[in-house]
């Protein structure tokens, strides 16, 4: 397609070079013949002077007129366009000149004056348009502004279906019921059921809604209409409610259908909440889009379905019953669910005998799909560097480091101080992971340093709990403080290098009391209102906390008490086991990481 385009671009290119080049020769012989005309008292004046060495009149057959040739001593020709050309033979005859009489073809319009003027006004034309190609047709698409960006795919060779989806087991339920909407729609027209209108997805980036319209769509076999939400917004006022118009007009030409419209909160936004009035792009857009799903017009097969992770920002009247009927959340799948997606995008990669897709799995809690997709393929990179077909369990743990904690940088140059500092912290927090029952145990401790940190312990929990329960908050906050507590105990002193953990251990705390109810001086009530509000002018002229100065002095103390008790039951834990944290110290200095089994040797 590419090659022909080029073929057709040059053919046009050599045909307008060929038009131009006799544009100029016709344009310059014009000149040439206006520079030789004279006119009557021009050529009284020649004969006057005897300039003239020999004189012709051209004559046209039937008609009067014609043209006298004036050839000149010096050897140039002048030419004369005359009426009558009797009236210079009498001229002539009377002073006694000699002429010859010419008969030439009478000259025909059509080829001496409009068939010129056509080729050329042609050829502009052609140089126009092949100017305006070569340019991306801006002209062409500025007059098409108003049109849908969404791209229809329909081959069915390359087809999602819910076979390619894992660890989505009651999603694909959900959605299972729109495919037999789609691929049988009478037998629910038959006992009154409508067809729902509209599927939302909810849920973080990564965790495979778009994979899933793309799985309804290959299941259905029907057309499939996608499309972002930014691509509906313009400068233009008027262009994205256009766009939804002409979006819905195609698909009901291609209806039954879907059309899939990711990240819609970018269209979607709650109205009245800004500060820049009510009648802007986004708006108008919005109202065309509540208008086309459920107004006057009747939509009769068409699905449409939107993904996002912020429907806390949508506005209310596109949530309702009628336009999007369901919403279906897509949330991280559990230690089963990404089994069955490292499976799946284990496939066309040769793996080694020791691969263990299930600890992988139980190693990589919170990772997405996408996640996952992008472990696999970081451990087949590391494969091939290696210059080997096959990827092996240390690819994996080497990519899972880098995927989630950060490349390590061992060419980086340390200290034999800092070198000591990271191999304390890191022991600290290891022995209160082993030592606290509700942490997960330790699988590996490096003080090697990885992004912006000195080192990592990597931890890996025996199993995922739905609920989080306020023990295991606490032993979060401990464990977080295990790398300071240690740094106090070893050197009498404390470092940056802890600025993270208490970031964490300080989040966790003002969760427990804010939102979650768990402290007895704040009772439950929920003081959290940083998460939920998202529009600067929804509350512009009310205080930005519902409490007063009382609580929030109360909430302070709770956070800090809560802090102070883990801090000490960590360095209780600490000095308990300060054996086992000079060997993991020495031990790490030795080897710079250790995995599980060294570590727990160390407490026999």
């Amino acid at each position: 397609m590419n090659n022909r385009k080029v073929r057709s671009f040059n053919g046009l290119s050599f045909l307008a070079l060929i038009v131009l080049v006799f544009a100029i020769f016709w344009f310059t012989n014009q000149v040439d013949e206006r520079a030789k005309q004279i006119n009557r008292t021009e050529f009284e004046q020649i004969l006057e002077d005897e300039d003239y060495a020999k004189i012709i009149i051209a004559l046209s057959k039937d008609v009067p007129t014609g043209e006298v040739i004036v050839q000149l001593k010096d050897e140039t020709e002048k030419y004369l366009s005359v009426s009558d050309v009797k009236d210079i033979e009498k001229i002539l005859r009377d002073k006694k000149i000699e002429y010859d009489v010419k008969a030439v073809p009478k000259d025909s319009i059509l080829l001496t004056t409009v068939f010129p003027v056509a080729l050329i006004a042609g050829g502009m034309l052609l140089l126009f348009l092949m100017l305006n190609r070569q340019g991306g047709g801006g002209n062409a698409k500025a007059m098409n502004f108003g049109k849908s960006k969404a791209k229809l795919s329909t081959d069915k060779d390359k087809k999602v279906t819910f076979a390619n989806v894992a660890g989505l087991d009651e999603e694909k339920e959900d959605l299972a019921e729109v495919v037999e909407f789609l691929k049988h729609p009478q037998k629910f027209i038959d006992v009154g059921a409508r067809i729902p209108k509209g599927m939302l997805l909810v849920g973080p980036p990564g965790t495979g809604k778009t994979l899933l319209a793309k799985a309804v769509a290959g299941e259905a076999g029907v057309p499939f209409f996608t499309i972002s939400g930014s691509d509906f917004v313009e400068m233009f006022v008027g262009v994205g409610a256009s766009r939804v118009r002409d979006l819905f007009e195609q698909a009901k030409e291609n209806s039954p259908c879907i059309i899939f419209i990711d990240e819609i909160d970018a269209v979607a936004r709650r109205r009245g909440t800004g500060m820049g009035g009510g009648h802007d792009e986004r708006e108008q857009t919005l109202n065309q889009l509540l208008v086309e799903m459920d107004g006057f017009g009747v939509n009769e097969g068409i699905i449409v379905m939107a993904a996002t992770n912020r429907v806390d920002i949508l506005d209310p009247a596109i949530l309702r019953p009628g336009r999007f009927d369901r919403k279906v959340f897509v949330g991280r799948p559990d230690i089963k669910g990404r089994e069955e997606i490292l499976a799946i995008h284990a496939k066309g990669k040769p793996l080694a005998e020791d691969v263990d897709l299930r600890r992988t799995a139980a190693t990589t809690p919170g990772f997405t799909g996408a996640d996952l997709e992008n472990l696999m393929n970081e451990a087949a990179i590391f494969a091939a560097k290696e210059d080997r077909k096959y990827i092996m369990q240390e690819d994996i743990n080497r990519a899972f480091i880098k995927v989630g904690i950060g490349a390590e940088k061992k060419s980086r140059v340390i200290t034999e101080k800092e070198k000591k500092i990271t191999a304390y912290h890191e022991a600290g927090h290891a022995i209160l992971f082993h030592v606290l029952p509700d942490m997960g145990p330790v699988h590996t401790v490096s003080i090697i340093p990885t992004g912006m940190a000195g080192g990592y312990t990597m931890q890996v929990p025996e199993q995922e709990d739905v609920y989080n329960t306020k023990g295991k908050m606490l032993q979060d906050i401990t464990s977080a403080l295990g790398g300071r507590v240690a740094e106090e105990m070893i050197f009498n002193d404390i470092t940056t290098g802890a600025s993270g953990d208490i970031k964490q251990a300080t989040s966790v705390a003002k969760a427990m009391v804010t939102k979650y109810g768990m402290s007895d001086a704040v009772g439950l009530i929920d003081y959290d209102n940083d998460s939920d509000e998202v529009f600067i002018g929804k509350d512009l002229m009310h205080s930005s906390r519902g409490y007063g100065e009382k609580v929030a002095t109360t909430i302070d103390e709770e956070v800090k008490r809560i802090i102070d008790e883990c801090h000490n039951e960590a360095r209780r834990l600490i000095k308990e086991h300060e054996e086992v944290l000079h060997a993991c110290a020495q031990l790490l200095l030795e080897k710079e990481k250790i995995g599980a089994q060294e570590f727990a040797q160390l407490f026999d």
